[in-house]
């Protein structure tokens, strides 16, 4: 076999890791087509098939178990020994992509990350919004933000926010109309303000506790989001309870637009974390994020 074009290694890596060659494209910038021939091209080099295609999804045969077992530790060292010596620049730079909630972006991640992208000009982060729960690796990210509670065991956390809590709010001219709840329960017969999760497409059943007893709860009502900021304005609005981050409507609460209700309800969660798998620790770019971020009791 001719000397191997290491390029084709590279993109082999990224269809087994990602499981299909149409999120390896993407994430390379190529397209299908060629990435395609191009794994065909170093199968007929190598003389063994590599992945096993079908409709659905891309599988590796036991060749190419073998074979990316053996190169990813490789390339893993390449890319931390470049990392070091990019640590020799006077300016950092690289870029990170980062998925997380609206909620973590707002009251954790962008207040703290402002000042350190305007102090260095070549870093560049790309924010992908959502309140679902992505794979990271499978869908191309560098880090995600989560909480704690909702982190695979495999990846590296680091702590980034407060522990924060959840609080029912209303306007004060709804609970004037409809009344104040006085138990969880009682929320079945109010009007609602839904929160659809991204991932699994279901709605979020409401979680409360009091003496350490925990309670759940499937609300209804008129309006449903994917995002707590619209779900403020609703709220404020009149047309229904919202379950919120106590954080965000902390100003709408002095003000007096919103007032709450089953306060002695509402459960602490624990604090956000910045996740990432292990290789990323090293890149010096990803250390200023980290330092950035990292909470400070």
């Amino acid at each position: 076999m001719r000397k191997p074009d290491f390029n084709d290694l590279v993109w082999f890596q990224a269809v087994a890791e990602l499981r299909s060659f149409t999120k390896a494209a993407a994430k390379i910038g190529v397209a299908q087509s060629t990435l395609s021939q191009r794994i065909k091209d170093l199968e007929a080099r190598m003389g063994v098939s590599i992945l096993t295609r079908t409709t659905r999804n891309v599988a590796l045969t036991a060749a190419g178990e073998r074979l990316l077992e053996t190169i990813s530790p490789r390339f893993a060292a390449i890319e931390d020994d470049i990392a070091d010596l990019m640590a020799l620049r006077d300016m950092p730079s690289g870029s990170i992509r980062l998925t997380l909630s609206d909620h973590a972006f707002e009251s954790v991640v962008w207040p703290k990350l402002k000042p350190v992208l305007a102090s260095n000009p070549d870093i560049a982060i790309e924010f992908s919004i959502d309140g679902g729960f992505r794979n990271i690796v499978e869908d191309g990210f560098d880090a995600g933000v989560r909480l704690g509670e909702s982190i695979e065991k495999d990846m590296i956390a680091v702590r980034i926010g407060p522990d924060w809590r959840l609080v029912a709010v209303a306007s004060p001219s709804y609970v004037a109309r409809r009344g104040v709840p006085e138990h969880p329960q009682d929320l079945i017969h109010h009007n609602c303000i839904g929160m659809r999760h991204i991932t699994s497409g279901g709605l979020y059943s409401w979680e409360f506790e009091k003496d350490e007893q925990p309670l759940r709860v499937r609300v209804d009502g008129q309006l449903v989001f994917n995002n707590a900021y619209a779900m403020i304005d609703a709220a404020v609005s009149a047309l229904g309870i919202a379950y919120m981050p106590e954080n965000i409507v902390a100003e709408a609460l002095e003000a007096g637009t919103l007032v709450q209700v089953l306060d002695d309800w509402s459960p602490f969660f624990e604090g956000y974390y910045l996740y990432y798998p292990s290789r990323r620790q090293n890149m010096p770019v990803f250390k200023i994020l980290t330092d950035a971020l990292r909470h400070k009791a």
